[in-house]
Order: structure tokens, then sequence, then C-alpha cells
């Protein structure tokens, strides 16, 4: 199982990433897009998702993703259960919900870098 340690040593380097916290709730944005926000028992996540793989997502693997509040279904969004996870999948998670927030120059230089996608 990941936590929130996880979460924040996978965010940690990724350019214009940061975190913030608003009405008791941990989330990490770029700008002002919130690309990942944790439930306040911490035992949840939204997390940016591309919409047209939702659907799919949500029918493969039920116990690990489920649907985000209807007024969030109108953006890339999806929720997943932490305890359902583990580090590399979470991790993969965040860099794709990072990267459709950032230009695609910085996430091109950042996997460079990083050896990644």
């Amino acid at each position: 199982m990941v936590d929130l340690t996880d979460i924040r040593a996978i965010t940690a380097d990724l350019p214009r990433s940061y975190e913030v916290l608003v009405r008791d709730q941990i989330k990490f944005r770029v700008g002002q897009i919130v690309y990942l926000a944790v439930a306040p028992d911490e035992q949840t996540i939204g997390i940016g998702f591309p919409r047209e793989e939702r659907e799919a997502a949500l029918a493969a693997e039920p116990e690990k993703f489920f649907r985000p509040r209807p007024s969030d279904e109108r953006f890339q969004w999806i929720q997943v259960r932490l305890d359902a996870l583990e580090f590399e999948e979470l991790r993969e998670l965040v860099l794709d919900a990072w990267q459709l927030c950032v230009p695609k120059k910085v996430a091109a230089e950042y996997f460079a870098t990083h050896g990644e996608q």
C-alpha cells in the first residue's frame, strides 16, 4: 500500500508542481490546475486522468478506481483507492496526471533527464 509520503516523494522533483492545503485537503497543482487531491482521511486520491479512458478503467479495475463526484465528471479526473496501488503504479498515475497539466516541452525535458516515457 502507498501513502502520502510516497505521493510527496514522487511529486518532489516535478517541475512546476507544488503542494497546497485547501479546506483541510492536500492538493498538488501546476499553476492553478489541480492534478492530484488527497482525501482528508488519506485513503483515496482524486487524480487527473484522461476522460476517454475513465470508463474502461472503472470497468476493468473497480477495486482500484471509482467514479469522481458528479460535479467532477466533466473534468479529466478519476478517484483511486491507495490501498489497491503499488508504488510504481502510483508513480505512473501521478506522472501521467502531472503531464496533463504542464507544457509538452516541460514534460519532454523532465522525461529526457529521468529516462522515462
